[in-house]
């Protein structure tokens, strides 16, 4: 996530309804924040969301070769994923 305690030298303003602003203050006050870090951290949280659903994958070309590469290669042996796998589970018949 990215750090919100760093130093901040860019303002945003944004307009709300007073419901909206009392809401938020008081979501603040729960969090022991004050509005401006409250508000930033959820917009940055919510920004980061998006931005990570977003089906579009952008890689530069040395790591479009290593991406590749891993899908090409053999899938490794990991004994302890294997007995994971092909153990019975919890919700399993016997």
């Amino acid at each position: 996530m990215i750090e919100t305690l760093t130093r901040k030298n860019t303002r945003l303003s944004i307009r709300a309804s007073a419901e909206s602003k009392d809401l938020l203050e008081r979501a603040a006050r729960m969090e022991g924040k004050n509005l401006s870090d409250f508000v930033l951290e959820n917009a940055v949280s919510a920004a980061e969301a998006i931005v990570a659903d977003d089906p579009n994958l952008a890689l530069t070309d040395k790591q479009w070769k290593r991406f590749v590469s891993a899908l090409d290669a053999p899938p490794r042996n990991i004994g302890a994923l294997r007995k994971l796998l092909t153990k019975p589970g919890v919700f399993d018949a016997d």
